[in-house]
């Protein structure tokens, strides 16, 4: 059998999951997976990722736009993985030397174990392209560190923390890259492929690089605002000093001429 495309795009920071036009009724909500004209799937996540395995290129370009329709902060140029999965009863599932991943027959369990994996890899991309952007926007702050001077206020500081917050909810919370789909719970089989795609597209791997990043940014924003909430304590305490200093002066002016 021909190979068959698989598609993930990363189309915002999360869906709002529920039946689309011009498509058949689902086989499962939970994710929402749909069947092509044709043959193949669709499958939609709540954290902002829809796949398309085996579909016309009218059918993803349908799919892309009604999920980007349902999409919260919609992305204007969704993040694309891609795959190419043979069709093979008759092989172990797996990547094979073409760099081809290899399934035994494309069952909707199967479609479902291939799209989680592929989606979550199309939002790692995704939230990576956002942390290279964060630690962009913190490299001046660090050069202005090693100067001896600091111009950014805290409102800068406070967005970059929301920023890191923002991904690391996402993360954990929606997309949970970490946790495997409950389908491959009660099948071996599926937990076994499940294995190999996410070790194929290093999902834990990179998770782990983007919280250490993550983590770091965290703190290093942290020791800059705590830097400058203390110089304006510091600011605070001579201005108090310089006011008990006036109200010497004139508590002592006032006995002088008193007198």
């Amino acid at each position: 059998m021909n190979p068959v495309r698989a598609k993930a795009w990363s189309v915002g920071s999360r869906l709002t999951i529920r039946e689309l036009a011009g498509w058949p009724a689902p086989l499962s909500t939970t994710p929402l997976t749909l069947v092509g004209r044709e043959g193949g799937f669709a499958v939609l996540f709540r954290f902002g990722a829809v796949c398309a395995i085996g579909l016309k290129k009218a059918e993803e370009d349908l799919l892309t736009g009604q999920a980007t329709e349902l999409a919260a902060e919609p992305r204007k140029a969704p993040i694309c993985e891609e795959v190419e999965i043979l069709i093979a009863a008759d092989r172990e599932e797996g990547i094979d030397a073409a760099g081809r991943f290899t399934v035994r027959e494309l069952s909707p369990g199967r479609a479902q174990v291939i799209a989680c994996a592929l989606a979550k890899s199309a939002v790692l991309s995704d939230y990576e392209g956002e942390v290279a952007t964060v630690f962009e926007r913190i490299e001046p702050f660090a050069k202005e560190l090693r100067a001896g001077r600091s111009r950014h206020g805290g409102k800068m500081i406070l967005r970059e923390m929301g920023d890191v917050l923002l991904i690391q909810s996402r993360m954990v919370g929606r997309a949970e890259i970490s946790e495997k789909p409950d389908i491959t719970w009660d099948d071996p089989e599926l937990d076994r492929l499940y294995d190999k795609l996410a070790m194929e597209f290093e999902l834990r791997d990179r998770e782990a690089a983007l919280t250490r990043k993550l983590d770091l940014i965290s703190r290093s924003a942290n020791a800059y605002y705590d830097l400058m909430m203390g110089k304006r304590t510091l600011r605070v305490e001579w201005y108090i000093v310089f006011l008990i200093l006036v109200e010497i002066v004139l508590l002592l002016y006032e006995m002088v001429f008193q007198r």
